[in-house]
């Protein structure tokens, strides 16, 4: 929070210091110039009435009505938890063996409530109330469960309302026995599948095990499927309520799913460990290597010898010879002296304590020197220092390989290639231990049709995922929660969003303000719509010049037609009077009064 103000503080002092630089710019362009306001004042009012937005109120939030789930087909068990009674349900009141007595009772308390900021008045479910103990609760079937031929979909809703620190949701089908007493459930109950959620540090699981019995010896083994790829952290931390379906079909096939998406699937045969059959071969426990085995790949070269010039006894460092004590050092004073300011304590006793000595400081006139005491030599690598010889490794020409028992034929192998059809169930019970209280488990389902399961879901946890959605703060809400979690995003939200933002406000506001209107009442400057009139109108007296000057052009270029023309007649007829004939202009020469011979008497 002490960053988030940090910041907030910095960037509203950015802002002022730009707000006041703008004014006193625009103090400096105004003058002593005083605005006269009045005039309009009724103008600016009636545009900010005009630009002010209509009040609007946010749309209310949508409410979803919570109806207890029903049932769209035949089931084994179907529990809402809505009646508020735990009818139907057994407390165990058995103990766990090998455990003190403290805490082997299974005194773990359980209530039917509604959920903590539940969005949905009247959606109960059973929560497991008390932390640090052991936990037991059971119910009957309405009919065993047997696998055959249609499929197997266990649901239900888990919600970790405070959280979870070392604790499981995992629920146990358990096996139709003879001997099941539900008073008495206690962790060594025999069950046919364990599944859910069980978290412990930061391991984090989704169980899905089953009990399978050996054809041969009759004796049960666990079976424990893939750890799922998907990231399982936030099922545990997010305090939602999340749907946990297990599917297991005929074909051995089966799927996990988390609200309603698939996080982990496999085969029965293949994906369980251990494998559900076992090898056929396994390595004779009775076989032995023998004495003379070879295993190793590289041998010392047995006809290697060591250089006469190996020296082995060199050392590896050795001092520089080429060192020179550097000038100032002090040989006589030592690095460290008794603290002078030191005093024997009051109480010090000689008798018990010893002779009081002062504690050693270090000599404050070595920190002005280049060292004290006796100076040596420092020490660098020996360029001749090899180290113990050994002589080079080879192949090993009887070389055998790495010895590995023979294979015999497995005596306990068998083939069971329907998994699937495990031992049949009758009941479903929590048999828990967590250090965190407040589990919320709700709308428990067992059925063999997907649609049947997906109806339930849509009633219960489909409601609540709606209701939660509705109640849900928008982005900028998300994002101020997250902040909140997380102080370092309210950097990324200054640098993505507000320092943009205001950047971009403070350069629209740094540009050059227009005059107002009172302003130019107090000189004989034209106001804007003058200007623009006058504008207008020279715009059109320069239009009418330039269609004048157009029509001026026009008639110029006809006269110069007309004159281009004449003179072309005129060039003609010169041409003409050019092509008479030279005799007449003889005979006209002749004719000449001054081309006349005088006549001789």
């Amino acid at each position: 929070m002490e960053l988030k103000w940090l910041l907030c503080v910095t960037l509203l002092a950015l802002g002022t210091l730009v707000v006041q630089a703008h004014d006193m710019d625009d103090d400096e362009n105004d003058g002593d110039d005083v605005v006269d306001i009045e005039d309009d004042l009724d103008d600016g009012v009636e545009e900010v009435e005009e630009l002010k937005p209509e009040t609007s109120t946010p749309p209310p939030t949508p409410k979803v009505t919570y109806r207890a789930p029903v049932p769209t087909g035949e089931v084994y068990f179907a529990e809402s938890f809505d009646k508020g009674t735990l009818d139907g349900w057994i407390l165990s009141r058995a103990k766990k063996d090998d455990t003190d007595d403290e805490i082997a009772k299974y005194d773990g308390k359980w209530e039917v409530q509604d959920m903590k900021d539940t969005k949905l008045p009247g959606d109960k479910g059973l929560v497991l109330v008390t932390r640090a103990k052991h936990h037991a609760i059971s119910s009957k079937l309405s009919k065993p469960f047997v696998f055959d031929t249609k499929p197997l979909i266990i649901q239900y809703e888990v919600n970790f309302q405070n959280g979870i620190e070392c604790g499981g949701a995992y629920v146990k089908l358990l096996s139709k026995t003879p001997e099941l007493n539900l008073d008495q459930f206690h962790d060594k109950t025999p069950y046919t599948i364990m599944f859910g959620p069980d978290k412990c540090g930061e391991d984090y699981k989704l169980h899905f095990i089953f009990r399978h019995k050996n054809p041969k010896t009759g004796k049960y083994e666990e079976k424990h499927a893939k750890r799922p790829d998907a990231d399982l952290k936030t099922y545990f931390t997010d305090k939602k309520t999340h749907l946990y379906t297990l599917v297991l079909n005929p074909d051995n096939s089966f799927e996990i799913l988390v609200d309603q998406t698939v996080v982990n699937s496999g085969n029965l045969l293949n994906d369980m460990s251990p494998p559900v059959n076992p090898p056929r071969e396994i390595e004779d426990p009775n076989d032995q290597k023998p004495e003379d085995w070879d295993e190793r790949p590289k041998i010392p070269d047995p006809d290697a010898v060591k250089p006469d010039d190996w020296d082995e006894d060199a050392p590896a460092k050795i001092a520089d010879e080429n060192a020179v004590k550097p000038e100032g050092w002090l040989d006589d004073e030592p690095e460290y002296v008794a603290d002078p300011d030191a005093e024997k304590p009051e109480d010090w006793d000689e008798d018990m304590d010893g002779e009081w000595e002062a504690p050693q400081i270090a000599n404050p006139k070595c920190e002005i020197a280049p060292g004290c005491g006796t100076w040596q030599r420092p020490m660098i690598d020996n360029p001749n220092y090899k180290g113990k010889w050994k002589p080079p490794m080879i192949d090993n020409v009887n070389y055998q390989g790495i010895w590995k028992p023979r294979k015999i034929p497995n005596p306990d192998f068998f083939e069971d290639l329907e998994p699937f059809k495990m031992t049949p169930f009758s009941a479903v019970g929590l048999e828990l231990w967590s250090m965190t209280s407040d589990i919320f488990f709700d709308n428990f389902i067992i059925c063999t049709e997907r649609a049947v399961a997906d109806d339930w879901a849509s009633d219960g946890w489909g409601l609540k995922k709606a209701a939660d959605g509705a109640a849900e703060p928008g982005v900028v809400g998300q994002m101020m929660a997250a902040a909140e979690e997380r102080p370092w995003l309210w950097v990324v939200y200054i640098l993505t969003v507000a320092l943009p933002v205001f950047l971009v406000v403070l350069f629209y506001c740094s540009g050059k303000k227009q005059p107002s209107a009172a302003e130019y009442k107090k000189t004989d400057a034209p106001q804007p719509d003058v200007m623009d009139e006058e504008k207008e109108e020279e715009k059109d007296k320069g239009d009418k010049e330039e269609e004048e000057e157009e029509e001026a052009n026009e008639e110029k270029l006809g006269s110069d037609a007309d004159i281009g023309s004449a003179s072309q007649e005129e060039e003609e007829e010169e041409e003409d009077e050019d092509r008479k004939p030279a005799s007449e202009e003889e005979e006209t020469v002749n004719r000449s009064p001054r081309n006349r011979k005088p006549r001789k008497d």
